[in-house]
This record gives C-alpha cells, structure tokens and sequence, in this order.
C-alpha cells in the first residue's frame, strides 16, 4: 500500500549548532564524499552544508561513513560534473546539536515550490512553446495550540527574533524523515474563533531544497 496517515509525526526545531567545519573538498560520485577535518559527528548526525555546489548549498544532510576527517553526503549524487564542478564545491558544514520538539501541531502545510516556466514563439509559428526555469519560492505553515510555556513555542519565537537560517526535521510515522532549511518567523497573536482551540502561527521560509531519508 503506498498511501499512508501523517498521524503521529513529530516535527522539531534545531536549536543547537557545533561550530563551522571548514569542507576543503568534496568528490564526484554517488554519494559524494566530504572532507572537512576534525568534524567530529557520528553517524546518524544531522549537519548544514554550505557549498560551492547550487544544488547542495543551504541544505540538511544526515551522516553516514563517518571516518575522521570524512562523511558521506548521503543521498546525492555528485557525479555529473555539469552540475557539480570539480574542485567547486568547497565551503563550510556545521553539525546540529540539538532539537527541540514542536508540540501541539495543529496544522502543517506547504505554499509554493510549484515549476515556472519562460514561454516563447518564433516568428513563423503561431503558437507558444515552454522552457522550465525555475520552482518559486516555497515555505511551511505551522498552526500550534497556543501555550507560550511551551519549549517548542519558546524555540519558535527566539529563532523568530534572531531572523537566523535554522534547520527544520520532520519523523514521519514510518520512520522516514525530511530535513528543511529556512527562516523562521512566528506570530505571537493567537486565532480567536469561537468554538475553535486559539492557535499561533510560524513560517519557515525554505532557502534550499528538503532532503528526504
């Protein structure tokens, strides 16, 4: 059965960084291997990387092959030297040291993130063709009952306040998880509808793709 209930999943906000790793390289192969020296993560560590490389800067990745001076960027595949030049994709990671669970979820959804397109037509045709360019911009809405006692509500409004980057993960009841990165804001001003549980608002505004493992 390939159709499944979100029920159950939990989402948390990074709220701990490790200090920024220098990536002095990073191979072309399926996964592609980074080195970056004294990193210091362990399996299983999720981290944030900036790269050289468009397609994998800004985004959140699990560890995997862990060796002291190399971890696995688990999942992509660098091969294409098109999209991945060698020798560019040096930059800097950092591991995520903590989470703190957003409780009370309500709501959970997506805007954006659809493909646009550039339509032509040349001189002698009479009709219009299309080229994809890019997909807009994407964010997340979060609905939480209101409770500002709440550690997840506390985490909301600090990264809210610092107007930092901050990581984004998703456990689904499968076990599956999904990784986000993005700006967080977050309404304080709770819904009142009568009948209906007061709820605030935040909004990750996603500056990269999710990574799904």
């Amino acid at each position: 059965m390939s159709a499944f209930l979100p029920d159950g999943a939990t989402v948390a906000l990074a709220t701990a960084y490790g200090s920024a790793k220098a990536v002095s390289a990073i191979t072309n192969a399926n996964p592609g291997v980074i080195t970056a020296a004294a990193h210091g993560m362990a399996n299983g560590a999720f981290y944030e990387l900036t790269s050289g490389w468009q397609k994998v800067n800004g985004r959140v990745f699990k560890a995997a092959n862990v060796a002291a001076n190399a971890v696995d960027l688990t999942g992509i595949d660098t091969t294409d030297t098109t999209r991945f030049p060698a020798g560019s994709g040096t930059g800097s990671l950092r591991e995520i040291t903590a989470f703190t669970q957003i409780a009370q979820i309500l709501e959970f959804t997506t805007n954006g993130g659809d493909q646009q397109f550039s339509n032509f037509s040349f001189l002698e045709e009479d009709f219009e063709r299309q080229l994809p360019t890019v997909t807009s911009a994407q964010s997340i809405q979060i609905g939480i009952a209101d409770d500002p006692t709440l550690a997840g509500y506390i985490a909301l409004k600090a990264a809210g306040e610092a107007r930092a980057i901050r990581a984004l993960k998703v456990t689904l009841p499968n076990g599956s998880v999904l990784l986000y990165n993005g700006y967080v804001s977050f309404n304080e001003t709770p819904t009142l509808t009568k009948g209906s549980v007061m709820q605030v608002r935040a909004t990750v505004s996603l500056q990269g793709r999710p990574t799904r493992y």
